[in-house]
């Protein structure tokens, strides 16, 4: 299963309320769950916040969900 799907499932959202938070539409969303679209990485890190993972969860470089620690640099 899609990553982003698994993780919108989980928090029981539909995929206009991940759209409404992206501030995109429904459709330019799902195909970012589908992989017709690569995300953009403005997108890529908005996702890993909202999910609290890491962008490598995102893009299957890891299987550890949890994000990691904050740098200390912005």
């Amino acid at each position: 299963m899609n990553r982003l799907k698994e993780l919108r499932e989980d928090k029981d959202l539909l995929q206009r309320d991940i759209a409404q938070y992206l501030n995109m539409s429904q459709t330019g969303y799902s195909k970012y769950e589908v992989e017709t679209n690569d995300i953009p990485t403005d997108v890529l890190k908005k996702l890993a916040l909202f999910y609290n993972t890491s962008i490598d969860y995102l893009l299957y470089q890891t299987d550890v969900r949890k994000p990691y620690p904050k740098s200390i640099v912005e």
